[in-house]
This record gives C-alpha cells, sequence and structure tokens, in this order.
C-alpha cells in the first residue's frame, strides 16, 4: 500500500503529513508501520519548518523498501 499525504487541519504549512492512521512501531526499525517516522519525527512534525518536513518526506520510499525486505514482503 503506497502512503499519500494528508491535510491535518489548522495546520498552515504546505508540507502535509504522511500519517496513514496506522500507528504501530516497528521494534527492529524503530519506524511506524504506517507512515514510517520516528517517535522523534512524529513528535516534532508540527514544529518542523517545510525544509525539514520535506527532507522526512524524501526518506520514505527508502524506508519502505528496507522495511519489505526486512519482512520478505518486497
Amino acid at each position: 500500500m503506497k502512503s499519500s499525504p494528508r491535510t491535518v487541519a489548522g495546520n498552515a504549512s504546505r508540507v502535509s503529513s504522511p500519517c496513514t492512521d496506522v500507528c504501530r512501531i516497528d521494534v527492529v526499525s524503530g519506524w511506524c508501520e504506517g507512515c514510517l517516522r520516528t517517535l522523534d519525527e512524529i513528535a516534532t512534525w508540527g514544529a518542523l519548518d517545510d525544509g525539514a518536513k520535506r527532507e522526512v518526506w524524501k526518506q520514505l520510499p527508502d524506508r519502505r523498501r528496507a522495511l519489505a525486505d526486512a519482512r520478505g514482503t518486497s
């Protein structure tokens, strides 16, 4: 399943959250199984500037592949 950006109501940022409402942390990678962010990235998302948010977004495809490879579901 491919994640898609979700706009959070009241968020003035132009960069939407990658949250998919599947909030489980993979114990091996430390990434959320839904949005593939770390707990720190999730917790600080609202305070990050747009550039930092874009940097997180850039990492998500590689994280998705790594998680799929680790599970043998690529």
